[in-house]
């Protein structure tokens, strides 16, 4: 039997018009974290949000798959490879820390496949070429987050200042931004002393910073590992102020710290006090968004600047999907390309963790709003008035 083809077109039209949506691939996430080893404290939150997280956005199906990298770098290498090689991921969230972040980027560059580090290091981003293209960060850089501490330690007095650092590339950017933070604001730098993160005591380093007699001893390090030097100078009766960085915002570090944390200072993501926050801040609304759904789910004060990182990575992919849906499916380099360029032109997205104006010259646009001065008093994060 004979069709006639207006008749012909007129029934396959409904069928032509929803084959793109047929044919479109699920967009696939992977999620590089330490779940177990030193840095586990950093990596479970995010894995907590991705839990929380939408399965779908802007019409398309999300599934999500999450890799254990151990804190280690040849692990979290292999595990990129698999999401790339075998799940065929569109963007990865992660890594959770500096090393295994740095060491990943040769594989992201070269299967250009982009991915949202949960690290604070600015070599993970900097400079914008080569692998780094494809890498974005959302903690504050190295000297952004170090000059409030120091610049509290200046306006009360103090003129001199060591440090103690994880001997690791984060550990060595944030002394090296310390340092530099120090000089310009006229503080004499003492010197410095490194532990290994998987270390169990810092005595000897702690005791050769002591006779030094700093006015204060900055910290630089992450995790659950941030805890021990803390407890260590309190225990030899150190009396100076005691700076850190943010890579310790979570319920763990306070646990393990306990009462030798209280009277320390740190430059604090807003997600941390989000209660404490002006009504018209920056990241009030955002912060607390964050933090409503996720101790809804996980209790109260168990929020953590790292969960508050895997939240705002959806928010900056869910930002740029619509625009990359236009030029290509996912599952294809074309995507994956189109992808990175949207999410790379976000200005003034509002997150938990920051407020973000990126661009394809720099792929991290976290700024001093992101930022603020706080202590710990009696187990609690506490803003400095």
């Amino acid at each position: 039997m004979r069709v006639h083809s207006k008749l012909l077109a007129a029934l396959l039209a409904p069928a032509l018009a929803l084959a793109p949506l047929a044919a479109r691939a699920d967009v696939t996430i992977g999620a590089v974290l330490s779940l177990t080893g030193p840095a586990a404290s950093i990596g479970i939150p995010g894995r907590n949000v991705i839990d929380l997280l939408p399965r779908e956005a802007s019409g398309q199906k999300i599934r999500y798959i999450i890799l254990d990298d151990g804190s280690d770098s040849t692990n979290a290498v292999k595990a990129f490879q698999k999401l790339v090689s075998e799940e065929k991921v569109d963007l990865v969230f992660g890594p959770s820390v500096t090393p295994t972040s740095l060491a990943v980027l040769d594989v992201a560059g070269s299967t250009a496949t982009p991915f949202i580090s949960h690290a604070g290091s600015e070599g993970i981003i900097s400079p914008q070429e080569g692998n780094r293209r494809w890498a974005f960060k959302l903690v504050v850089t190295e000297s952004v987050m170090v000059r409030p501490p120091l610049t509290w330690l200046k306006a009360h007095g103090g003129s001199s200042v060591a440090g103690i650092a994880m001997a690791t590339a984060f550990g060595d950017a944030f002394i090296g931004a310390a340092k530099g933070e120090a000089a310009k604001l006229g503080l004499t730098w003492q010197g410095e002393e490194k532990f290994n993160p998987a270390d169990t005591s810092v005595t000897p380093q702690v005791l050769k910073l002591l006779t030094k007699q700093p006015d204060a001893i900055f910290i630089a390090a992450s995790g659950t590992p941030g805890a021990l030097p803390v407890i260590e100078l309190r225990a030899r009766g150190y009396k100076g102020a005691i700076l850190h960085n943010q890579g310790i915002a979570n319920p763990d570090f306070l646990r393990v710290a306990g009462k030798s944390a209280d009277g320390m200072l740190v430059a604090l993501n807003p997600v941390m006090v989000a209660e404490q926050l002006p009504d018209n801040g920056d990241l009030t609304k955002s912060s607390m968004d964050f933090v409503r759904r996720y101790e809804a789910k996980h209790g109260a004060a168990s929020r953590s600047l790292f969960g508050a990182l895997a939240w705002d990575s959806y928010l900056l992919f869910a930002a740029g999907l619509p625009e990359a849906l236009k030029a290509a499916q996912p599952g294809t380099p074309e995507f994956r390309k189109a992808l990175r360029d949207a999410m790379e032109q976000m200005t003034n997205l509002k997150g938990a963790a920051a407020v973000y104006a990126l661009s394809p010259t720099n792929h991290n646009g976290a700024d001093e709003r992101s930022l603020v001065l706080s202590t710990v008093q009696n187990g609690v994060w506490k803003v400095v008035k």
